[in-house]
């Protein structure tokens, strides 16, 4: 069997600045890990993610750095030696007792170096030595010339996370170091070199493809590799002369896998073992866990263009989905406990799908195998974005090399369903003005989505869909960001127009849209100390990256909220807004379920303390928009559209079963009269269906618009529907009454309505900074109750419930005006 030795200890780091002042010569380096986290650690740099503290913290990216280690092996001249780099960030030369071993040009790639014959007795030397990302950029494009990119740093010429040259979200923080595991493995005769498999369905049975090339060492032996799955064994012969070996295995039967709102995710430990056929030695193995489901995309043309459609154990989806950033600028810090508490707040919101985008990484395997566990689909972009990329050498070959390497280590994860092939480059390259700036013939990343990741993907992974690129209409003749064809991005809304132009597209699918809102309080007092809090405090406005972001924000409150005077009211309209904004959009494009088949919202997570347009701030804080995605998102929902005529109201149904229920409404007053009211005895929703419900002239004619609301109700479902915008509607200054009770585990805070309250709010975080509360944006007609459940360790008491502050509703924005 391999031997594997992990070399993650004992190395120490040095900057080859020797005129830094203040630098020792060398301090304890973590691997993984990178330079910002050793310097941190040693509490020789202020931590970047506090106050303005990022901009201190430059010089580093713009500097080189010497990783040393020292570890104990012994030659041998019967078996290879190699050094395997599991991730490289990403400049780096790498030396051996004083002898180069290799050179390194790419952060998403794992390296082998053989070093059978440089190892020495005792103790050896490992030395890394990182150059600045920034400083071979610059010979880079003095080598390919400018290539447009809309961020700043040289992430379009070098292989490494785009994002880390600062982002719309991001800070500029560019790493260096070892961010992933390094070991030696000493090997002999023959070891798994790369080993592709996928599972997929033939009919009622578990089929699964498996595809070996070895490496080998010394005389070719007689092997076999067994391969061993639900009971199933398939033992297949090696020659002494063969390197390479294609099978399959049919497994009877299994249970299906299901992305987690439609059913359970049955996963099927597998192993592969290499044997000498001689000796019996076991000489390399294999593991995972797989799950069996088909899987097509449905770009078909159809009566409205073309489809985009996800089609699951033939099953055609609506998707409700988040885009994924890196959880951290610094990835060795994301654990697998982080990952896999980030998915299950992505499935308690009633998200099915996180498309990882393509100016991050690739993420570790345990973000997939949490993703597999969860019934959380995955879409991954290859990596680029927003830029436009050559395709001569050298990045040609780092492309296809980082493209091999994670295409084979991702594909058997049965939650992974879409190779896409970038992020918004040849919507830059048609509409952003890049081509008088791109010079005739010169290559600009087209190359790549259009010829050489399709195929690699149909050589390495022919189970799994590929796609050019989000967005894109199928055809370089069509434009690629068009409503009728693929995939569409919604970025008029929030950067120039309000969120009630979200009504004026029906895309087939929407894979990004989104509206920005700052982190919870807690989050902000944690990573800013300004001194008053402003929203132009200096703290304040540095965690805002979007150009005019702030202005946005104000702007975007234009016709629906008033523009608020103090800092707690900034912080709760934006982040209502935002709520608002969101569950706006899903709940029309879920409306119109016939022709768009998906919700992908910008974005899930956030990377650092900052105003985004995350759900989940940084803190791992849900922010309201998280809830407002989780009703949004809810496999039932109920909603009121405007349809030709009037109104109607839409039961959507992405349950198995059909929804069946009375449903009923009324028009009333704010303080609870009742002004028309209907009932109908049986709404019918088929599952996967939207079926409309026109409703009657007197329900959706008011006599006071300001003074008027709708409320539709079917089984447990509710919907609201306003004749006027906030700053019109009379809202009352909220009353009502509360009431704490301890449960286990925290509190139940019950709200008792005395007059109409709109989105009531309890910021938990407000309370205690650790505090989760289960329900927020809950409308209440007067007297109506409603409980929050409050998790929370800390003391608290019905004093501490303060209305305006922990209690917040959209009455306390308005009433008076």
């Amino acid at each position: 069997m391999i031997e594997k030795t992990a070399l993650n200890s004992g190395w120490t780091l040095s900057c080859n600045d020797t005129a830094r002042p203040g630098l020792p010569a060398a301090i304890p380096a973590a691997v993984p890990g990178c330079v910002h986290l050793d310097l941190l650690a040693n509490r020789l740099i202020p931590d970047p993610y506090i106050d303005v503290n990022e901009i201190t913290n430059d010089w580093i990216g713009k500097t080189d750095w010497t990783y040393r280690c020292s570890f104990e092996a012994m030659p041998d001249d019967a078996r290879v030696q190699e050094l395997v780099f599991e991730g490289l960030d990403t400049v780096a030369v790498l030396s051996l007792n004083g002898d180069e071993i290799g050179r390194t040009f790419n952060m998403h790639r794992t390296y082998r170096f053989d070093v059978s014959g440089l190892l020495k007795s005792g103790a050896n030397e490992l030395t890394v030595i990182f150059r600045s990302a920034y400083a071979y950029g610059a010979e880079m494009e003095k080598h390919y010339g400018y290539r447009p990119n809309n961020y700043p740093g040289p992430g379009n010429l070098v292989r490494k996370m785009a994002c880390n040259f600062g982002w719309d979200w991001g800070p500029t923080l560019v790493t260096a170091g070892l961010w992933k595991p390094v070991r030696l493995e000493s090997w002999d005769r023959a070891r798994l070199d790369e080993t592709r498999v996928s599972a997929t369905l033939a009919g009622g049975d578990g089929l699964v493809k498996v595809h070996a090339r070895l490496a080998r060492y010394g005389d070719k032996t007689a092997l076999r590799l067994v391969a061993a799955i639900g009971g199933v064994t398939t033992t297949v012969a090696i020659g002494p002369g063969e390197d390479e070996v294609a099978f399959e295995l049919v497994l009877p039967s299994p249970q299906l896998w299901w992305p987690h709102h439609l059913g359970a995710q049955p996963l099927y430990p597998m192993a592969l073992r290499l044997i000498d056929d001689a000796s019996e030695d076991v000489l390399d193995g294999f593991e995972r866990e797989l799950g069996f489901r088909s899987l097509r995309l449905d770009t078909s043309a159809d009566e409205h263009g073309s489809a985009f459609t996800f089609v699951i154990n033939d099953v055609p989806l609506f998707i409700c989905g988040a885009n994924w950033i890196p959880d951290d600028c610094f990835p060795p810090r994301v654990t697998p406990e982080r990952y896999a508490a980030r998915i299950e707040e992505a499935k308690a919101a009633n998200i099915h799908m996180l498309r990882v985008w393509g100016g991050g990484i690739f993420e570790a395997d345990e973000f997939y195998e949490a993703c597999d566990r969860a019934g959380m689909l995955v879409w991954q972009d290859f990596l680029f974005a927003c830029a436009a990329y050559p395709e001569e050498e050298p990045l040609r070959s780092e492309v296809e090399a980082e493209v091999r390497d994670n295409v084979v280590r991702l594909m058997p994860h049965a939650s992974l369903v879409l190779w896409n092939g970038n992020n918004e480059n040849i919507w830059g390259f048609d509409e952003w003005g890049w081509r008088p700036i791109i010079k005739a013939g010169e290559s600009w990343g087209l190359g790549y989505y259009l010829d050489l990741l399709p195929k690699l993907s149909a050589e390495l992974d022919p189970d799994r869909p590929y796609y050019p690129g989000s967005p894109y209409s199928g055809s370089m003749e069509i434009e690629p960001n068009a409503d009728a064809h693929g995939c569409k991005h919604i970025w008029d809304v929030w950067n120039d127009v309000g969120y009630e132009v979200y009504r004026n597209y029906i895309p087939r699918f929407c894979s990004e849209f989104g509206w920005q809102a700052p982190a919870a309080w807690a989050t902000i007092e944690e990573s800013v100390h300004d001194a008053p809090l402003t929203p132009q405090s200096n703290g304040v406005f540095h965690h805002q990256k979007a150009t005019g972001g702030n202005d946005k924000l104000i702007g975007g409150l234009s016709g629906h909220l008033p523009e608020p005077k103090t800092m707690d009211d900034w912080h709760f309209a934006t982040q209502l807004n935002q709520a608002r904004a969101i569950r706006f959009g899903v709940e029309h494009m879920r409306s119109h379920r016939n022709i768009c088949k998906g919700a992908v919202v910008w974005q899930f997570n956030d990377c650092w303390p900052v105003t985004s347009w995350a759900a989940l701030d940084s803190a791992g804080r849900r922010k309201p928009l998280w809830y407002a995605l989780k009703a949004a998102y809810d496999p039932r929902l109920l909603t009121i559209q405007p349809r030709a005529g009037g109104l109607a109201a839409v039961a959507v149904n992405e349950r198995t079963l059909f929804w069946r229920a009375k449903i009923s409404g009324k028009r009333l007053t704010l303080d609870g009269t009742v002004l028309a009211e209907f009932e109908f005895w049986r709404l019918l929703c088929d599952r996967f269906e939207a079926k409309e419900f026109p409703l009657p002239e007197d329900i959706v004619t008011p006599g006071l618009p300001n003074n008027e609301v709708i409320v539709v109700e079917m089984l447990d479902r509710r919907a609201f529907h306003y004749f006027v915008e906030d700053i019109e509607l009379a809202l009352p200054a909220p009353r009502l009454t509360v009431d704490v009770v301890g449960i286990d585990g925290g509190y139940e805070v019950k709200v008792t309505a005395q007059n109409f309250l709109k989105e009531l709010c309890l910021m938990a975080d407000r309370l205690d900074p650790n505090a989760v509360v289960d329900t927020m944006l809950v409308t209440l007609l007067p007297e109506e109750s409603h409980v929050f459940a409050v998790k929370t360790a800390k003391a608290i008491s019905v004093n501490d419930i303060v209305i305006g502050t922990v209690l917040r509703s959209a009455n306390d924005l308005t009433a008076g005006r």
